[in-house]
């Protein structure tokens, strides 16, 4: 047993056979010194409930109690592993709850007082629904410290005129602050996934531009179905009736402008 008394992940792993399951999107952080820089990127971790998703055999948990967090909610849905997170819960001095339960239909903001801190390697499978839903209801998480595909960083963090600027990169610049902390290689997680990994911090806006998130999901719909299309052929006339060159292509917006199309939409109708 390590000196801070914690069972490290490889040893959960062997004695519970844990292997990665494709279908549940795992591909395990096992290596320390890269949970310890995720948990640091997160700080400050202390006199907030941090809540972990799919955190497997606890590798980057491990990272969080050592780190200093004093309350951990592990939302985990594989059963092998929940039975492996409890022996560390056991060994965690009563920091860290084990909760067994599909992430998509937790509301994570509801797991422990508020200011709500979500930290996690994210399963890629479903790590796009997961920001959309908190995006949509951001009250009480005060940040998001997450890793997604390379790719997927690339879009959230897409500004006007790149290819990779798309609806995510709309929704997610409108209610947060986006930066990108580091990447990670392939080989950082066992399996080693096909693609570059990037960590991810979120913090939500306080006071939005005026628009709902279903407003701004509909109009981006709109205007990206069309991709590469300039606006006056996916919108008809609602561009110019907001004041916008028609000529434009959606991924050359500004989030300030989708916010104008959006209050547009609602106030004078489609076309």
């Amino acid at each position: 047993m390590p000196e801070d008394g914690l069972p490290r992940p490889q040893e959960l792993i062997r004695r519970y056979g844990l292997g990665a399951r494709r279908a549940l999107g795992q591909h395990f952080l096992l290596d320390p010194g890269i949970a310890d820089r995720i948990a640091r990127a997160a700080s400050p971790l202390e006199g907030r409930t941090i809540v972990e998703i799919g955190p497997g055999p606890g590798g980057l948990t491990r990272a969080l109690l050592k780190a200093g967090a004093e309350r951990v909610v592990a939302v985990e849905r594989d059963a092998r592993c929940v039975e492996a997170l409890m022996e560390l819960a056991a060994a965690g001095g009563g920091r860290l709850r084990v909760l067994a339960a599909d992430a998509l239909d937790v509301d994570v903001a509801a797991l422990g007082p508020a200011p709500v801190k979500l930290i996690a390697n994210l399963p890629y499978n479903i790590a796009t629904p997961l920001l959309v839903g908190w995006l949509r209801e951001p009250a009480g998480i005060e940040s998001m410290t997450l890793m997604f595909q390379k790719e997927v960083a690339d879009r959230l963090l897409a500004s006007p005129g790149s290819k990779a600027r798309g609806r995510l990169s709309i929704l997610a610049q409108w209610r947060a602050e986006v930066r990108r902390c580091f990447d990670l290689p392939p080989g950082a997680f066992t399996p080693p996934p096909k693609v570059a990994s990037s960590v991810v911090a979120l913090t939500p806006r306080p006071s939005p531009l005026p628009v709902t998130a279903d407003d701004l999901e509909g109009i981006t719909a709109r205007a990206f179905g069309g991709r590469r299309k300039m606006l006056r052929r996916t919108l008809g006339d609602l561009p110019a009736r907001a004041g916008l060159d028609d000529t434009l292509r959606p991924e050359e917006l500004t989030v300030e402008e989708f916010c104008a199309l959006a209050r547009t939409m609602r106030r004078e109708g489609p076309e």
